[in-house]
């Protein structure tokens, strides 16, 4: 099973208030120690699609896969959505 794959389970009750910015800074970083020394670039771009995804996902997920609620939830109007929808082979 690769990385990506793994199912994440967790007890809502135990959540913390823990913003998203440092899980991203984490992440990076880890990401950064694997690199070991080489040089990568695009890394931006690499970030942008790897969070863009998984959040149009779940607020599709969120609204009952209404892509006019999702739309709105996320702030993009329902044409964009629906273009990264495709774009992410989310249809």
């Amino acid at each position: 099973m690769q990385q990506s794959e793994k199912i994440i389970s967790f007890d809502r009750r135990k959540l913390t208030s823990v913003p998203l910015s440092v899980h991203v800074k984490e992440t990076v970083e880890h990401y950064f120690i694997q690199l070991d020394g080489h040089h990568t670039s695009g890394l931006h771009a690499m970030v942008i699609s790897e969070v863009e995804k998984p959040l149009i996902e779940a607020a599709l997920a969120y609204c009952g896969h209404n892509q006019t609620k999702a739309s709105k939830l996320l702030g993009l109007s329902r044409s964009t959505l629906r273009k990264k929808i495709d774009l992410y082979g989310l249809s």
